[in-house]
């Protein structure tokens, strides 16, 4: 039985997509984002899983405010692609998530933590909060 080598022109199956060109391509053709929220999404990507940033660093980064890098991250519409879940407080504590506040002790809090540690961030408790181990990621 002899067996064919397919053609090196063949088009037939295009080639595969990555994770992160197909987020690429989803935040850039998105109709209604904002110039500020689209290069927020895009910044995102940058950050490997097991790493986290801070809201402030982010800002520094793109000349924005922290602020504002929260209100981009609560109105995410391709979390947990874009992965907003990656960015924490300023102190490495988990800040909000999903709309839910840092005080509020909330499922959603909960749930950011834990798709953290699947990704390899390690946690400690200290000072009445889940804070994130290791240094802050900025090599966008």
């Amino acid at each position: 039985m002899t067996t064919q080598e397919p053609s090196s022109t063949d088009t037939s199956t295009p080639p595969p997509q990555t994770q992160h060109t197909k987020q690429t391509h989803r935040i850039k053709s998105h109709p209604t984002l904002t110039p500020h929220r689209r290069r927020v999404y895009l910044t995102l990507l940058s950050i490997p899983p097991g790493r986290w940033t801070t809201y402030s660093a982010l800002a520094k980064h793109l000349h924005s405010s922290a602020r504002a890098i929260g209100t981009a991250m609560r109105t995410n519409p391709f979390a947990p692609d874009v992965p907003c879940h990656r960015v924490l407080a300023a102190d490495g504590s988990l800040g909000g998530y999903m709309g839910a506040r840092p005080a509020s002790g909330s499922a959603n809090l909960e749930r950011k933590r834990r798709i953290l540690e699947r990704e390899g961030v390690g946690f400690e408790w200290r000072d009445g909060r889940w804070r994130a181990r290791g240094e802050c990621f900025v090599g966008f």
